[in-house]
């Protein structure tokens, strides 16, 4: 199987592709980053590999220009606006957390294969579910369907928790399976307010998953997790590189960097997790050629 190809948006210092990369079949093909510092660090692991600036300005057609084709596309959106540290302006008005927008609209552009997003867990219980239910909207409107789970670092052997949520989406017409408690058919209604007990709003969309109050479990990446610590209960992670975790306050020129260092890793994901979702993908992927 050819390696999919990778659009990262909103990169930071580059944890979506460095965890997807290391499954052997993914590869990044471009980024799209506005922070300098975490620009040069992409281009010093990533070099050749083109970083756009603005993922406002980002379109399909110049992806295309610059012969560009996607099958993924991955995007930890700003989450200033959703996380319970901040004024919690949410995805409507918030200016940073609000870039959702161009995210959905890229993947609608594009249409990829796959389209993973991440943010802080306060995506989905935020605003009694109203900012996850425009996620949900939006996607569903773009033809998307999506799985989601929380999945702490802390699960993967990590020595700090960092609980964020992961949403895998993809075309309504692979009509994935969904799952939840014991095989039972888990559709649940879900209106664009986000509100999982409504009964007169539209079912978005097709697969998603209910467990328990207000808890959702997704078959994708809660089966995926469930192996990985089944096979990786003695080793306590999937790559063994949690031995040691980085010294944050390592500096190479003084405090700037220091500053620049500590705010990089803090607005990245933890790579492990993406590797594990970039797993389950690949098996989905066999799974259907096999069933073919």
């Amino acid at each position: 199987m050819k390696k999919l190809k990778v659009l990262d948006l909103f990169s930071g210092i580059g944890g979506f592709s460095l965890g997807l990369e290391r499954t052997g079949g993914f590869e990044t093909v471009a980024f799209c980053e506005i922070e300098k510092f975490p620009q040069k660090v992409l281009a010093k692991h990533w070099p050749g590999v083109p970083i756009y600036d603005d993922v406002r300005e980002l379109t399909a057609e110049r992806l295309a220009a610059d012969g560009i084709s996607v099958d993924v596309i991955t995007g930890g959106f700003p989450c200033q606006d959703i996380s319970i540290a901040g004024k919690q302006k949410g995805i409507g008005e918030g200016t940073r957390s609000g870039l959702w927008s161009e995210l959905a609209r890229i993947i609608g552009d594009i249409r990829p294969r796959y389209a993973i997003v991440e943010n802080v867990t306060a995506l989905i219980s935020g605003e009694r579910g109203q900012w996850f239910g425009r996620v949900l909207g939006d996607l569903a409107e773009i033809g998307y369907d999506a799985e989601w789970h929380c999945i702490p670092a802390s699960e993967l052997g990590a020595h700090h928790h960092r609980d964020r949520a992961w949403i895998v989406c993809y075309p309504q017409k692979l009509q994935r399976n969904g799952g939840g408690d014991n095989g039972k058919d888990s559709r649940c209604k879900i209106s664009k307010s986000g509100n999982p007990d409504s009964q007169t709003d539209m079912a978005l969309p097709v697969g998603i998953g209910r467990q328990g109050q207000g808890e959702y479990v997704k078959p994708l990446l809660a089966e995926a997790l469930e192996n990985w610590q089944a096979v990786n209960a003695e080793s306590g992670c999937i790559s063994g590189i949690w031995a040691v975790e980085p010294e944050l306050g390592r500096v190479a020129n003084g405090i700037p960097d220091r500053a620049h260092r500590l705010k990089g890793l803090g607005n990245a994901v933890v790579p492990q997790i993406p590797e594990l979702i970039g797993y389950a993908i690949l098996d989905s992927i066999k799974s259907e050629q096999v069933a073919a």
